[in-house]
């Protein structure tokens, strides 16, 4: 007998920083990283420097693509297992205490409701992946850093920004049977704004003030979290998996002038530079 068509499923798309946390994940695990060796206190100097006439004045996009391959280039030879060991040995101390209350309590809602649930950050797949499994997120998409013989070669094999994050979003959808028109999206950034308008249930969380505007007039919930969960228990991780499932994508060519967004940043250690650069800072005119 042929098989009955699989009803769409719905989904929940989750943006990092600011969203399910009350900090940037760049910024929490940037001294974890120096205090084990992974980047130095020179590399962290450099960074900042780099960028603080952008931060005094603003940048457009252009200049924000040739500030971030400056910095995207100091994370060349930066050990990828090392990584992963020092944002895992963190993570108690650095991060679950900053996941928003509020936030958790919605990750299961969406759980109780058989809704899958996606963690959608620009910073690299070594920081997301540990995070989601925190929260019991179905799989992730995020920056990823290219590589050679287990080293950062200071290069963007894929970046999520802004726009890109869309692009990951409708990818994973059409990959999982997601029907975007019954899920539901949460960002705290105006740069989200393709995100959100992608999905039948936008929800501005914690959002900049462009945003709040934005979803004022049309009309969005949005959502003030309050409550850091301290030493909340965080639920099981869903998948018995080592790791959970990075969504792909086919390799394409990659310019050498992709931004490096937060990931990137923490490696290159200019932590509160780069948030602020790529999430808050208005564009010069």
């Amino acid at each position: 007998m042929p098989q009955t068509p699989q009803p769409p499923r719905v989904a929940a798309y989750f943006d990092l920083d600011k969203t399910l946390l009350a900090t940037s994940t760049t910024m929490a695990l940037s001294t974890p990283m120096r205090r084990h060796g992974v980047i130095s206190a020179s590399t962290m100097v450099r960074g900042i420097v780099a960028q603080l006439p952008y931060l005094l004045v603003g940048a457009d996009e252009e200049q924000t693509i040739r500030l971030m391959n400056r910095v995207a280039a100091m994370c060349a030879g930066v050990e990828r297992s090392r990584v992963l060991e020092v944002v895992r040995e963190a993570l108690p101390t650095a991060v679950e205490p900053a996941f928003y209350t509020e936030a958790l309590d919605i990750v299961s809602g969406h759980h109780r409701a058989g809704h899958d649930v996606v963690v959608v950050s620009a910073s690299i797949e070594e920081m997301v992946e540990p995070v989601a499994r925190l929260v019991g997120a179905d799989r992730f998409v995020a920056t990823r850093m290219e590589t050679v013989d287990g080293l950062y070669t200071g290069r963007i094999e894929r970046c999520l920004l802004h726009s890109e994050k869309v692009v990951a979003l409708q990818e994973d959808a059409r990959r999982h049977g997601v029907d975007l028109s019954r899920s539901w999206a949460y960002s705290d950034s105006v740069s989200d704004l393709p995100m959100l308008e992608a999905v039948g249930h936008p929800v501005a969380t914690n959002p900049d003030r462009e945003l709040r505007a934005e979803a004022q007039r049309r009309g969005w919930p949005v959502r003030d979290f309050r409550r850091p969960s301290a030493r909340r228990r965080l639920p099981h991780p869903r998948l018995s998996a080592p790791s959970l499932p990075a969504v792909r994508r086919p390799q394409v060519p990659v310019a050498p002038v992709v931004p490096l967004v937060a990931g990137g940043l923490l490696l290159a250690g200019a932590a509160t530079a780069g948030y602020l650069l790529t999430h808050r800072l208005p564009k010069r005119p």
